[in-house]
């Protein structure tokens, strides 16, 4: 007869499949984005992306961490995919690019998430899985709503309270040459080629420093959905 805590080791290696609540997320936990083929990409359309990683890490922004990723944002930009901004939070980070269609987009974030991930568990010392989820990415089709998603990657800080006076740190933000004093530290971003990302967005007049996010209520109801910017 076996013991009752052989049986319970036996009946924990058994899989199961159905049942009440099958397949549902465990309560509190944010959900994925969603696994169904990726739709076509203009390469006129700048992308915001988002990658988000595991619970339980270090926040991204602490003095050891961040510069790593910099340098991995730095390299990451290729020929036919570019890092234009970015902004890294405590376990997220945003990213508006340029793709030139959706193999691009695919391969580029790619290598980025697989070089950030290899400096994260360096300087972390540590070995693992990083990402949480697939990259979340929005094309932004207007100069609107290219503005407005600039607003919110590069003032992102002021969103989560990290970051409520001057410019973010740990964004590239202390790169956009409007706003940019130290000419001698090399940009970790790319200039945009897009007329949207480089001209167009500007038709709804400059960005200030004093600029912040604001999330529609919809939004704030739930992290996965799309966001409303609105500039104060």
């Amino acid at each position: 007869m076996l013991n009752q805590v052989t049986l319970r080791t036996r009946q924990l290696l058994i899989p199961t499949w159905g049942g009440r609540g099958a397949g549902r997320k465990p309560a509190g936990r944010r959900a994925g984005v969603p696994h169904r083929p990726r739709a076509a990409h203009d390469r006129r359309h700048p992308l915001h992306v988002t990658v988000r990683v595991v619970r339980g890490l270090p926040s991204l922004r602490a003095d050891h961490v961040s510069p790593s990723l910099r340098r991995g944002l730095a390299a990451a930009s290729k020929s036919r995919f570019r890092v234009v901004h970015f902004s890294v939070q405590a376990d997220h980070v945003h990213l508006p690019v340029e793709a030139d269609g959706i193999a691009a987009l695919a391969r580029g974030v790619q290598g980025l998430s697989i070089r950030l991930a290899k400096a994260i568990n360096r300087v972390l010392g540590r070995r693992g899985r990083i990402w949480a989820d697939r990259f979340h990415a929005r094309a932004l089709r207007t100069p609107r709503e290219v503005r407005n998603g600039l607003v919110y990657v590069l003032m992102n800080g002021r969103k989560h309270g990290v970051s409520k006076y001057g410019l973010d740190p740990c964004s590239s933000a202390l790169w956009v040459e409007a706003w940019r004093q130290d000419e001698t530290t090399p940009t970790p971003v790319v200039r945009a080629r897009s007329w949207l990302l480089s001209v167009g967005w500007q038709r709804g007049g400059q960005i200030g420093q004093d600029a912040a996010p604001a999330m529609g209520h919809a939004a704030r109801r739930s992290a996965t959905r799309c966001l409303r910017w609105r500039v104060r």
